[in-house]
């Protein structure tokens, strides 16, 4: 079943203050209570300061056959209660949907603290980061180093357009621009950091073109974090993290696509292990799942941080424990 219509009607400039203040001041208490804001008190003060109802005036909750669309206007005060109880609980949300498929989303608020932590920012860098979104993390961006400094990209000029309206709003001015996200946006160039909130197939080339020596990357690639240092414009390296993530696909030049379907004669308990899973999307087209399986087994079942990736020139790879190790293989 479709999703419904997208509102047409102006969101709020500040629905119920008070419920949202206390209801935010909860979230950020959660979020500081799972760790993420450790060694990183910035942070949890951007999270105090950033209202997220702002950024998420409407959202679909899944319901049987489809998508219920729950917003700070409904006509309806349980309704709304209900609206703002789900934009300040730490879970992703569903903010754009097509033809039934999830286009855009807002991450869940404590994966957001623990990448952007894992950033390493420091005052005066510059940040590019990959999907506006609604907004939210672009002005959490803006709240630790001043909108000047960072850059938001979306391929889709609707959602870009919505980020921008959102992002006034809350009062924050990042640059906000429609394009093609694997392109990066040379004109803001360069970076020291690049932050994206889509999973890649492969990391763009220009994106290392776009940074400064010494830059960090941190994107989502199967289901994992890749951290990547940039020693220059054609070399960078890196590990994963060990924290799972799950975003929409990023769409335009450099394209992740769906997540691999494996048929497979390896038992259900084996092929939905959250780590093979990993190991199966990040060797997608280089191994089938009874190699993945043997392989993990062999190795013994190796976690996210044993994996990293190289990219050298024109050549991307992922690899198990060492660039130069026998476990290597190609990405896009």
């Amino acid at each position: 079943m479709g999703a419904p219509p997208e509102p047409e009607s102006p969101e709020p400039e500040s629905p119920e203050p008070e419920a949202a203040a206390a209801a935010r001041a909860a979230l950020v208490r959660e979020i500081e209570e799972s760790g993420a804001f450790d060694g990183e008190p910035r942070w949890r003060a951007a999270f105090a300061a950033v209202p997220r109802h702002l950024f998420v005036p409407y959202y679909y909750a899944s319901v049987a056959g489809g998508y219920e669309r729950l917003w700070g206007e409904d006509p309806s005060a349980a309704r709304r209660a209900r609206w703002l109880r789900g934009v300040y609980t730490d879970a992703p949300l569903a903010t754009r949907v097509r033809d039934g498929d999830l286009v855009s989303s807002s991450s869940q608020p404590s994966l957001m603290a623990r990448m952007l932590a894992e950033l390493d920012l420091h005052d005066g860098q510059s940040v590019l980061e990959i999907g506006a979104g609604t907004g939210y993390n672009a002005a959490l961006l803006a709240h630790r180093l001043g909108g000047d400094l960072v850059t938001t990209v979306d391929l889709e000029p609707e959602i870009a357009e919505a980020a921008r309206r959102h992002l006034e709003r809350a009062g924050y001015h990042p640059a906000v621009v429609t394009g093609d996200g694997a392109r990066g946006c040379p004109a803001r160039a360069p970076y020291d950091r690049i932050i994206a909130t889509c999973t890649l197939a492969t990391i763009p080339r220009p994106w290392l073109e776009q940074c400064r020596p010494g830059a960090r990357i941190l994107a989502p690639l199967a289901t994992g974090l890749i951290a990547l240092s940039v020693r220059d414009a054609s070399h960078a390296e890196g590990r994963f993290l060990h924290t799972p993530a799950y975003f929409v696909p990023l769409r335009g030049g450099t394209r992740s696509g769906e997540r691999p379907r494996y048929a497979s004669s390896l038992p259900r308990r084996i092929t939905q292990n959250e780590l093979f899973r990993f190991l199966l999307d990040l060797t997608a087209g280089s191994l089938d799942p009874e190699e993945a399986f043997a392989l993990w087994r062999r190795e013994g079942r190796p976690a996210r941080e044993r994996f990293g990736v190289t990219v050298e020139g024109d050549a991307v790879w992922a690899w198990l424990d060492s660039p130069e190790g026998p476990y290597a293989w190609a990405l896009g």
